[in-house]
């Protein structure tokens, strides 16, 4: 094991005095330590070729190499720019590459990693860039020395449980009185019974798999991208235009939307009625180790907005949550909503018990269920306290002294449809008082 410090050390009489790259979990000891030593010689880049493109200006400008950190997934970020602007044919720009090796073989990992760790080396040895599989403090100032030597690339490959153990210090904070989940629960529990959803890697998509779980629920509403940061809203996108009739809602966090903000203003040229953009911005790369992102920084409402969204929203608080997905119903898309969080997250967090091929199917034979199949009237007339009752089986916190809510909640009933009751009457897509007052009953 070699103490990040020895590391850093290391690296720095070497002559590396600049630190670029994206966080992993695999790195986030090493990630965390130069946050809170490198100071003004550390960038945390929107996504690896960014990186890349930054130790290049570096060493244009410096003479110096630069170390470039990222997980071996953000190898394809990186192709591009090592091949057609470092490589030694090209520019022959000298960098050292730290990359993550998740998904090692023989070594347990996530589904989204096993492709990537098994073809990681066989990636680099493509790319004609000479590695080592790191294992003594040593072998770092020997990489950056093959690195000016050949004006070129070099990486250092790192296993798990390479590096000891540093916390954070430099943590970022912020006043926000929600938590991620609770604020993905507050979305949830507005959504209408056909609308689906994309979630972006990380987290979120864990603690919404626990939601349905707790609730009871498939997952067949649900797409769940557990790898390919960045690209949900990309995937969104892709299936809105395919199911007008469905709304489609994009759960996205921070370091996935600024890795590739390009995609908003494709989302906004294809107009899309349907497609609902949700941002949990908690201004961190939580998932990873707690590093900061730019993401109060970057207006990301403002962007969108410049982009050509048609709508856009930000809220904090349950309240402002509540009253925006409100709003929500009446708004065409393409909008985008920003949910500012506390950074924030339970120990106890589990993983998807499903594969994603099973996700995968799941969500594609939802998503062509027929309208009969997704509603099915029972034209028996309900008591308000079964509409009580039902909105406390799924999830409404309705009390006895909410038989105000209840009573509006059963008027709003008596508009749909001519009388029809909806299995999913919670959920109806009428704009109704039977949807309004369920969903304000929900936020009681």
């Amino acid at each position: 094991m070699i103490e990040v410090n020895e590391a850093y050390n290391a690296l720095t009489d070497s002559g590396i005095d600049l630190f670029t790259g994206v966080p992993d979990s695999l790195l986030k000891n090493f990630c965390a330590y130069i946050t809170d030593k490198a100071q003004t010689n550390h960038i945390i880049a929107a996504n690896e070729g960014n990186a890349v493109g930054i130790a290049a200006g570096h060493y244009l400008a410096t003479g110096k190499p630069a170390l470039v950190y990222m997980q071996n997934s953000g190898l394809g970020n990186a192709i591009n720019p090592l091949l057609s602007l470092a490589d030694e044919k090209v520019y022959s720009i000298p960098m050292v590459l730290m990359i993550g090796w998740r998904g090692e073989p023989g070594v347990h990992d996530e589904p989204q990693h096993i492709k990537q760790g098994e073809v990681t080396l066989t990636l680099l040895d493509a790319m004609q860039i000479p590695y080592i599989i790191l294992t003594d403090v040593s072998q770092i100032s020997q990489q950056v020395a093959l690195a000016m030597q050949r004006k070129a690339p070099v990486a250092l490959v790192i296993r798990k449980g390479t590096f000891g153990s540093y916390k954070l210090k430099s943590i970022r904070q912020n006043d926000n009185p929600l938590s991620r989940e609770d604020a993905m629960k507050l979305v949830v529990n507005h959504l209408q019974a056909d609308d689906v959803i994309v979630s972006t890697t990380g987290k979120l998509s864990r603690e919404l798999f626990e939601y349905r779980e707790t609730r009871k629920e498939g997952h067949g509403h649900d797409f769940l991208t557990v790898g390919s940061m960045g690209h949900s809203s990309s995937i969104a996108l892709g299936i809105a235009l395919e199911k007008k009739d469905r709304r489609v809602f994009c759960f996205d966090g921070d370091g996935a939307f600024i890795m590739h903000t390009g995609a908003l203003g494709i989302v906004a040229s294809m107009k899309p009625r349907n497609y609902y953009h949700i941002l949990f911005n908690n201004n961190a790369h939580e998932s990873v180790g707690g590093q900061p992102t730019i993401g109060y920084e970057l207006d990301a409402t403002g962007l969108a907005k410049a982009s050509g969204y048609n709508h856009v929203l930000r809220a904090a608080t349950a309240e402002e949550m509540v009253s925006a997905l409100q709003q929500l119903e009446h708004l065409e898309g393409p909008v985008l909503l920003e949910l500012r969080v506390k950074i924030d997250s339970r120990d106890d967090l589990g993983r998807p018990t499903t594969t994603p091929i099973e996700n995968k199917e799941a969500f594609m034979e939802f998503l062509n269920e027929k309208g009969e199949r997704r509603h099915k009237p029972i034209t028996q007339h309900p008591s308000i306290e079964d509409c009580c009752n039902h909105g406390r089986g799924h999830g409404y916190p309705f009390r006895q002294h909410d038989r105000g809510t209840a009573q509006r909640f059963y008027r709003g009933w008596r508009q749909v449809d001519g009388g029809a009751f909806h299995r999913d009457a919670y959920r109806l897509r009428h704009r109704t008082d039977c949807h309004r007052y369920g969903l304000y009953a929900r936020s009681l």
